[in-house]
């Protein structure tokens, strides 16, 4: 019998899929990865009876990198990035084991259904599953068709079928278009932030942020930002001067009357005609007219305009709302949330989707009402061609979603329901007066029929005073005439939604990458989010486009990269060569890198006049090796210590605490070592500031500290300190930290995981288990304080083989400052000798034994 292989884009999707199309009954298991479900179920395919396998990957497989020794800031020239630089396709997260995955799945398979996200990346992600799976596929017999693509915009049971009755194939030009601008941002990208990060690093200490980063459209989009900021600091405010007119009739409020000559900036003018104003008693009616009007429904929601009012009415940042929008299609209660369309296509259900919303309570009488009278038709908007707008796809409620998923889909459901009804419908009364020779007029709106805003009542006709009844002709009393003074005001800093409507103004970034790049500002420490989603550039943040400026304003303005879009969307839909594109534009950033590189006075004379030199920094800490004197602390991010003396920077982990570690020195360059710390109840370990740089072993990388230093006799080392193998992390070995004392604990050099024991020791030392070729741990502890049997004092042993130990230790996970810090990752696997991280010689009856003893 033969097998068709499906793969989705996210496990949720594969099996939301899966139960769907096998109606139910599908069995699943878990994958070799651990992160992916297998469901299986049997089916027809092409006529025929056949084993179903649907499966998923967690977005990308492979990501685009440079090999090896180009990944190596000091020893590469960033220009040779362009160019010279090869680039290879990496797994996206190797840990997941995806590729080894989706081969072991796909072995024997004789057909694959593509259920990847409908967009550019899932048209990507489509041609790297295959990459990974057409080898060890059957072959197929002649020119057998064996590759299909599901087309879908929602996961709904009418949907999903209607895709498995139409596959089609997947795009290679949109794909293309998704390669070439990965190539495009990695190669751009990576020069220009490696350059301009080292070089302003290097000479200030006070830039507060870790990575000096530029990104073809990032950059762009700070630029909008401090654009507006620099109008803000630009303005200069004018004094001009109003007349307020009040008049009345009989008893009736007064009416405070417009001026229409609006405004004036000379105040001797504006008494002039308060002067005239003020001959006559009397305000004469010139004309009264009323105008039905209509406030349009809404067009149907996309992309842009959903991160929009997230931003704007909801508080939500644009990330977050992808996030949410993406979970809540995942779970089948909207369509696809990345579409650019805004026009619902002629055959699309909109009376069925409207009865899904028939019973809830906060708008059911609305479409009760819609549905008895007929829905309105909606507003044409543009097809861009991608999918269909962004609609509800079934019922909610609020305990179903929670927080902000209930905000955003109440948000798109009253949206959908908006562009069914009827335009908001006020009829506007305008009144004109005469005031001696002065004209002036007074308006307002009464409502008529509410329409669509019975559903957004934020977009609603605010309540009015009446108007009075009147006609031409008639006289009302002047009460009072003045003259107010008033002034210009500046233009207030962009807003999110201000941003994302510059963004698809100028073509900068998709509906997709929109959210990322603001992210990228902010996190990047270029601009800071203030109260309203308002976004406030840093100095750094203007010091950088400024020095754009001064150097390549193309580098920051949005028309090269609109341009560079446009070529992207041609290879996308076949009108443009890929090598072509990619080569043209790659030339142009190469001279423009050039030239930046030899223009970076003129942006460093800003830097200078913003930034503290590093020398003048932080304070003293730690003794140089080279010439003995003090290094500064410099604490602003990225933290490092600086020698004024050799002027030489060293790099330090970071999202700790750094101090100094009893004084004591490495034994192969005499630095003072200093000890990192996550805190009180995290991981620290002592580190050489130089060996941190400058790996002294050919087993060691950079960014080691001395939990993972191979030095065979130093007594900071892993080889003096190191234990076992860690019980989590294949990489990792568990070490034992002399600073912890009395709490003792011994931590994994790879991830989190940290063992308590001993506590109230007032020595632990570490030896040789014979045994299992783990480290022996000897204890000492004070008489009062002893928890080792019949009082004794000192005890010797391994903690996977004593049975004294056992109940002595405690297995917790350290606190970690920052979520990169993640358990496991590293290539190596211990020191040398004394069988510490030697994973073959683990024993696991032992590990067992202990991992059981932990709480």
């Amino acid at each position: 019998m033969k097998t068709v292989l499906m793969v989705a884009e996210k496990p949720s999707l594969a099996q939301s899929i899966a139960k769907i199309l096998s109606k139910g009954s599908c069995s699943s298991r878990k994958g070799l990865n651990g992160a992916c479900s297998v469901h299986e179920y049997m089916g027809t395919f092409s006529g025929q009876s056949m084993r179903f396998k649907m499966t998923s990957v967690c977005g990308h497989v492979m990501s685009l990198d440079f090999i090896g020794k180009y990944n190596n800031w000091d020893k590469v020239d960033p220009a040779e990035l362009f160019s010279k630089a090869p680039t290879e396709k990496k797994e996206a997260n190797p840990k997941l084991n995806m590729v080894k995955f989706l081969q072991v799945e796909a072995k024997g398979c004789d057909y694959v259904v593509l259920w990847l996200d409908c967009d550019k990346e899932g048209e990507n992600i489509c041609f790297e599953v295959l990459d990974a799976i057409e080898p060890v596929m059957t072959r197929p017999y002649g020119g057998e068709k064996t590759v299909y693509r599901a087309k879908f915009s929602s996961i709904t049971d009418t949907d999903i079928w209607a895709a498995m009755s139409k596959l089609g194939e997947p795009n290679r030009n949109e794909a293309l278009s998704v390669d070439a601008r990965q190539e495009l941002d990695l190669r751009i990208g990576c020069a220009f932030t490696r350059f301009q990060t080292k070089y302003f690093q290097g000479k200030y200490g006070n830039l507060d942020s870790s990575l000096i980063s530029f990104g073809p459209c990032q950059t762009p989009t700070l630029g909008f930002c401090v654009e507006r900021h620099d109008k803000i600091q630009s303005f200069k405010p004018e004094t001009y001067w109003v007349i307020q007119a009040k008049v009345f009739k009989g008893k009736d409020s007064p009416l405070t009357l417009d001026w229409d000559r609006v405004r004036v900036f000379d105040r001797e003018v504006g008494q002039m005609f308060v002067n005239i104003t003020k001959t006559s008693k009397e305000a004469k009616v010139e004309s009264v007219s009323k105008k039905e009007k209509a406030k349009q429904r809404p067009l149907a929601l996309n992309t842009v305009e959903m991160l929009r009012v997230a931003s704007s009415s909801l508080g939500m940042g644009p990330q977050h709302t992808m996030q949410i929008a993406e979970r809540l299609y995942t779970q089948g209660y909207i369509s696809y949330p990345r579409t650019e369309t805004n026009h619902y296509h002629d055959n699309f259900d909109l009376k069925g989707t409207l009865k899904q919303q028939a019973n809830n309570p906060f708008w059911a009488q609305e479409v009760k009402a819609l549905l008895s009278e007929g829905l309105n038709r909606p507003r044409k908007g543009a097809d861009a061609g991608d999918h269909p707008p962004i609609t509800p796809m079934r019922a909610a409620s609020e305990g179903e979603l929670g927080g902000d998923g209930w905000r955003l889909y109440e948000y798109i459901v009253r949206h959908f329901i908006a562009t069914v009804s009827q335009d908001c419908k006020y009829l506007q009364t305008t009144i004109s007066f005469s005031i001696a020779s002065e004209g002036f007029s007074c308006s307002g709106k009464t409502l008529i029929s509410p329409g669509f805003t019975e559903v957004m009542p934020w977009l609603g006709i605010p309540v009015e005073e009446a108007m009075p009844v009147c006609e031409r002709g008639d006289v009302f009393s002047v009460e009072e005439v003045k003259l107010v003074e008033r002034q210009t005001c500046p233009p207030d800093y962009l807003t999110e939604a201000d941003l994302i409507t510059l963004m698809e103004k100028h073509g900068i970034g998709t509906d997709a990458s929109i959210p990322v790049h603001i992210n990228n500002i902010s996190q990047r420490n270029y601009v800071t989010v203030e109260s309203g989603r308002k976004l406030k550039p840093t100095n750094l943040g203007i010091v950088l486009v400024h020095g754009y400026y001064k150097t390549d304003a193309e580098l920051v303005l949005p028309t090269i990269r609109s341009a560079v879009e446009k070529q992207l969307n041609l290879i996308a839909q076949g009108k443009a060569n890929y090598q072509q594109v990619l080569q043209h534009t790659l030339d142009i950033f190469k001279r423009k890198f050039h030239y930046f590189f030899d223009s970076i006075a003129s942006m460093d004379e800003l830097m200078e006049a913003s930034f503290s030199p590093i020398a003048a920094t932080g304070k003293p800490l730690s003794r140089c090796g080279k010439c003995h004197r003090f290094m500064k602390y410099i604490q602003a991010k990225p933290s490092r210590l600086h020698c004024a003396g050799c002027d030489e920077t060293y790099s330090l982990p970071q999202n700790g605490a750094i101090k100094l570690y009893k004084e004591l020195r490495c034994p192969l360059d005499e630095f003072e070592l200093v000890l990192w710390t996550s805190g009180s109840r995290g991981k620290s370990y002592p580190l050489c500031p130089y060996c941190f740089s400058n790996p002294p072993f050919r087993d060691m990388k950079k960014g080691m500290g001395c939990n993972e230093c191979t030095h065979p006799s130093c007594q900071h080392s892993l080889n003096s300190l190191g234990i076992a193998q860690c019980v989590e992390c294949e990489a990792g070995v568990l070490v034992l930290d002399p600073n912890s004392g009395p709490k003792w604990k011994m931590a994994c050099n790879k991830c989190n995981v940290m063992v308590h024991f001993f506590e109230q020791a007032h020595r632990v030392q570490v030896g040789d288990c014979e045994t299992c070729e783990a480290s022996l741990v000897a204890v000492d502890f004070n008489k009062t304080r002893s928890p080792l049997p019949d009082g004794e004092t000192q005890h010797s042993g391994c903690v996977f083989c004593d049975p004294v130990f056992q109940d002595l230790v405690e297995l917790k996970h350290a606190t970690m400052r920052h979520p990169s810090m993640t358990r496991g990752g590293g290539a190596r696997r211990g020191g040398r000798g004394r069988g510490r991280g030697r994973r073959e010689k683990k024993p696991k009856d032992k590990m067992a034994a202990l991992a059981a003893y932990f709480v």
